[in-house]
C-alpha cells in the first residue's frame, strides 16, 4: 500500500488515509450571520465522497469582528453550531473525518468577497473597527488596526475556547488554529506587525505569547482524545521578518502546549513579501520542523500529483499532505491517485465505482 492511503493515528483519532482538504475559504455564509449554507454542504461533502482522509471547513471566525469579510463563516453562536451538524454528518457518513479551522483574522479582517476586489469595507459599507498587536495596517492605504489591550486579548483567547466547544458538540473531530497568513496570531508573532512592549512583544517568546495562551485554552477545553493542529506561515519572505528558526522554536512549545500536528504554510503577512511558489516549495519547512521539534508535520503548496505527494511522505518530509486548489479542480482526485498508486478501488462510492474503468 502506498504511504499516501495508509491510515495515519493522531491521538486518538484514525484517519482513514493521509490525504487532507486544507481549509479553504468560500466567502459564502449567510451574509453578517456566519451561518454555513448548502453551498458548504456541498463543497466539503463532495471532497468526502472525493475520498479524502481529513476534510477541513475553512477558516471559521472565533467572533463577528474575527472574520476577513462579512461572508465568512463563524463559529461564536449556537445557530452556527447547529447548521454545521448536518455537514458533519454528512463527511463523518462518506468515512472521512470532519475538521474546522478557528480564525480571527486581525488587522486583514473587513474585506468584501474577492471576486467583488476584496477591497476593505468601511463602517458605512456594511464593515467593521479592526484590531491588530500594534497599530500597523498591511498596507499604507489600508484602515490602520486598533491595538488591542490586555483585556482585549484575554477576550480573544476566551474566544477561541468558546469556538472549540462549540465545534466538539457540532461534532467535528479535529480542530486547527489558524496562526498563519498575517492573521491575528500570526501579527502577534512577527517583529515586523508587532512593536508592542508589554509581555506580548519584543522577544520571540513574548510575540509568540497570544499563539501559546489560545492554543493551551483551546487544548484545555476539547476532549483529551481530539488532535489538535496548527497552521503556521514558517516564513513571511522578508529581511528581519519571520524566518524558519522561529518557526521551528514555536513548534517546539506548540508541542509542549498539546498540539498534535504542524500545518507547515508560509507568507501573507507582508504587501512586498518576495515569494516565488514552485511545485512543493514549502515541503523543505515541514521536513525541517518534522526532523528537528519530532511531531508530525503537513506538507501543502503546489502538490498536484500523486507520484509527489507519495514521494514527500516516503522522503519522510511530512506525514500528512494537504491539497487545496488541486480539490477545487477535482474533488475526486484521492480516487484516482489511489487507483494509480495501488490499483485498488475501496474509496470510490459504491454509486460511482461502474464510472472507474
Amino acid at each position: 500500500m502506498s504511504h499516501l492511503f495508509t491510515p495515519i493515528t493522531l491521538r486518538g483519532e484514525t484517519i482513514r488515509n493521509r490525504l487532507f482538504v486544507a481549509p479553504m475559504c468560500q466567502y459564502s455564509a449567510n451574509d453578517q450571520n456566519g451561518v454555513p449554507t448548502d453551498w458548504h454542504m456541498v463543497h466539503l461533502g463532495t471532497r468526502a465522497v472525493g475520498g479524502a482522509g481529513l476534510v477541513m471547513a475553512e477558516a471559521s471566525a472565533v467572533s463577528p469582528e474575527g472574520r476577513i469579510s462579512p461572508q465568512d463563516l463563524g463559529l461564536w453562536s449556537e445557530d452556527q453550531a447547529e447548521a454545521f451538524e448536518p455537514i458533519v454528518d454528512f463527511i463523518d457518513s462518506q468515512g472521512a473525518t470532519p475538521s474546522i479551522q478557528l480564525a480571527h483574522a486581525g488587522r486583514k479582517a473587513s474585506h468584501t468577497q474577492p471576486w467583488n476586489g476584496g477591497d476593505v469595507l468601511g463602517s458605512n459599507d456594511g464593515g467593521w473597527d479592526i484590531v491588530g498587536p500594534s497599530p500597523i495596517p498591511f498596507e499604507e492605504d489600508w484602515v490602520t488596526p486598533s491595538q488591542l489591550n490586555l483585556e482585549d486579548i484575554e477576550n480573544v483567547v476566551s474566544d477561541f475556547a468558546r469556538s472549540a466547544r462549540r465545534a466538539v458538540e457540532s461534532g467535528f473531530r479535529v480542530i486547527e488554529l489558524h496562526l498563519a497568513h498575517g492573521y491575528l496570531a500570526c501579527e502577534f508573532m512577527s517583529p515586523l506587525s508587532n512593536t508592542r512592549e508589554d509581555k506580548y512583544g519584543g522577544s520571540l517568546r513574548n510575540r509568540c505569547r497570544f499563539a501559546l495562551e489560545v492554543t493551551s485554552s483551546v487544548r484545555s477545553v476539547i476532549p483529551d482524545g481530539m488532535p489538535l493542529l496548527v497552521r503556521i506561515s514558517a516564513t513571511e519572505y522578508m529581511d528581519k521578518g519571520w524566518g524558519i528558526d522561529d518557526s521551528v522554536e514555536l513548534s517546539g512549545w506548540l508541542k509542549e502546549e498539546g498540539v498534535d500536528l504542524i500545518d507547515c504554510s508560509s507568507g501573507g503577512n507582508a504587501a512586498d513579501q518576495n515569494l516565488d511558489p514552485f511545485p512543493g516549495y514549502q515541503v523543505p519547512f515541514s521536513s525541517r520542523i518534522r526532523r528537528e521539534v519530532d511531531i508530525p508535520t503537513g506538507a501543502v503548496g503546489l502538490i498536484t500529483d500523486a507520484a509527489q505527494a507519495e514521494q514527500t511522505l516516503r522522503n519522510g518530509d511530512a506525514d500528512v499532505i494537504l491539497l487545496g486548489r488541486e480539490l477545487l479542480r477535482n474533488p475526486y482526485w484521492p480516487l484516482n491517485a489511489r487507483d494509480e498508486l495501488d490499483d485498488v478501488d475501496d474509496l470510490w462510492p459504491d454509486q460511482y465505482v461502474r464510472a472507474r474503468l
